[in-house]
């Protein structure tokens, strides 16, 4: 079965059993792809690299994985059996210890990208419709640009020479290019985070959560996530 589903190239989003803490409070998830599926148990995988440097994941160390397929998300559980280098990839073999089981989580997969996005925060009147499941936008007020560098169907992250506040809400508007065209997405989020990036300060990264998100356009930015993911898989191989 492992070997239907997975394949070299495809993301594949681990987290250690033991709950390790990331930033923020956030449970700590590495991205990284396959390498390549040595039998129906086991798979290599390509270290994941944080800050630029390769993370030494400890043979014996147990880690919930997630493999983005092309059209689903499988998850399982696995340990680490060994590492090594290989044409200077950094690789560890893991064996599953759970059967592949299909997942629902695809909205949190955030995909790395640069888009084109103009945003301000909400007004009173506009909070208050949110709170009450409505939409209802004041006509005219300007946007600010920025730059979202990954996205995903539960949020996005964005840079910007401003900044918003924490829990404030803000109006984003961007256009996705899908197989039948560019589509434009006006949506409301809630700013969950913000820092100053370190080498260039007045530059602010925000990461920032839909609300009351139409279930059809998140599943619509899934789709894009998968088909810009299979994409690029496909662009690589083929050089």
């Amino acid at each position: 079965m492992l070997s239907d589903i997975v394949s070299a190239g495809q993301v594949v989003e681990m987290q250690p059993v033991n709950r390790e803490e990331g930033t923020e409070g956030e449970k700590k998830v590495y991205r990284t792809k396959v390498f390549d599926v040595l039998s129906e148990d086991q798979v290599e995988i390509m270290m994941p690299i944080e800050k630029g440097k390769v993370v030494l994941l400890p043979v014996d160390g147990e880690f919930d994985l997630c493999f983005y397929a092309d059209k689903a998300l499988y998850q399982c559980f696995a340990r680490v059996l060994d590492r090594y280098k290989s044409n200077n990839v950094y690789i560890v073999v893991m064996e599953l210890t759970s059967n592949l089981r299909k997942h629902q989580r695809r909205e949190y997969y955030r995909f790395s990208c640069a888009l084109d996005m103009d945003s301000r925060e909400l007004k009173t009147e506009e909070v208050s419709a949110v709170e009450q499941h409505q939409l209802y936008l004041v006509p005219g007020l300007s946007l600010k640009h920025s730059v979202i560098v990954d996205i995903s169907g539960g949020g996005l992250r964005f840079i910007a020479d401003y900044r918003y506040d924490v829990g404030s809400m803000i109006y984003c508007t961007y256009h996705l290019n899908m197989k039948g065209g560019s589509k434009e997405y006006n949506l409301v989020g809630k700013v969950l985070s913000r820092k100053e990036i370190e080498d260039k300060p007045g530059t602010y990264e925000h990461r920032v959560q839909y609300v009351n998100m139409d279930a059809d356009v998140r599943e619509e930015i899934i789709k894009f996530i998968f088909e810009e993911e299979r994409r690029q898989r496909h662009k690589a191989t083929s050089k």
